[in-house]
C-alpha cells in the first residue's frame, strides 16, 4: 500500500510523493469534490495539472461522472495510470462519486496489490477512515450535484485505522471547523491524526510517517 495524503496542495515535501511513485509518473486527477463549483473546479484542475507536470508527471483528468455505473470501463482506464491525485473540495460529493463509479472498490484493490498510489490533499486523507462522521462539521453532506445519487454515504474508504483532520492550526478558511472535527473525534473516542498545511501522511507498506 502506498499513499501520499497531504493537508493542502502538494505539501512541503513533494519529493516524498516521487519516492512512492518511482519512475512511472502517470497521474490521473480526480476533481469530483468540486463538481458543484464548476468555476473553481476548472481553476483547481489547471493549477494541480501544472503542479504535477512540474514534478515530472504526465497528467490526465479522471472525471468519475463519466464512469457512473461503468466500473469495468473505469478499471480499464486505471491500467493507463500509476497515481490517483484526489483534489480537495466537498468530501461527501467525492465519496458519492467514488461509490457510483466503483472507484472505491478499485482503489482498495489497487492498494492491496500495490499497483497504484493513492494521493491528494484535503479530501484524499479525509475519506480514508472507515467513517465520514464528523466531516459534516466542515462539508455539507446534502450538497448534491446534478447526476449524483442524493443518498449520503457515511462509510469512508477504510484505508487507515484513524481519521485525519486536515488544515489543523493553519492559515486556511476551514481551520476552525477542523477544531470542531477534532472535538467530535475526541468526544466519540475516534482515533485521529491532525495534519497542518504543508504536512502529509506518507504510507509505504507497513511504514507510516508524517513529512513536511
Amino acid at each position: 500500500m502506498r499513499m501520499y495524503l497531504s493537508s493542502f496542495r502538494l505539501g512541503n515535501k513533494p519529493e516524498a510523493l516521487l519516492e512512492l511513485v518511482g519512475d512511472d509518473r502517470r497521474a490521473a486527477i480526480v476533481m469530483s469534490a468540486l463538481d458543484n463549483f464548476p468555476d473553481q473546479r476548472a481553476q483547481w484542475l489547471r493549477a494541480q495539472s501544472r503542479a504535477l507536470t512540474q514534478l515530472g508527471f504526465s497528467v490526465s483528468e479522471l472525471d468519475l461522472r463519466t464512469y457512473f455505473g461503468r466500473e469495468s470501463e473505469l478499471r480499464q482506464f486505471a491500467l493507463n495510470v500509476s497515481t490517483f491525485w484526489i483534489n480537495g473540495g466537498n468530501a461527501f460529493i467525492a465519496r458519492r462519486a467514488m461509490k457510483q463509479s466503483g472507484f472505491d472498490r478499485l482503489i482498495k484493490d489497487a492498494l492491496a496489490r500495490d499497483t497504484h498510489v493513492h494521493a491528494g490533499f484535503s479530501v484524499a486523507p479525509a475519506i480514508c477512515y472507515r467513517s465520514m462522521r464528523g466531516l459534516e462539521l466542515t462539508d455539507d453532506p446534502n450538497d448534491v450535484p446534478e447526476g449524483y445519487d442524493p443518498t449520503i454515504v457515511w462509510e469512508g474508504l477504510d484505508l487507515l485505522p484513524h481519521a485525519i483532520a486536515v488544515h489543523y492550526q493553519s492559515d486556511h478558511s476551514e481551520s476552525n471547523s477542523t477544531d470542531c472535527e477534532i472535538a467530535f473525534y475526541e468526544a466519540h473516542g475516534i482515533p485521529y491524526q491532525a495534519l497542518r498545511d504543508g504536512e502529509a501522511l506518507v504510507v509505504s507498506g507497513s511504514t507510516t510517517k508524517v513529512v513536511g
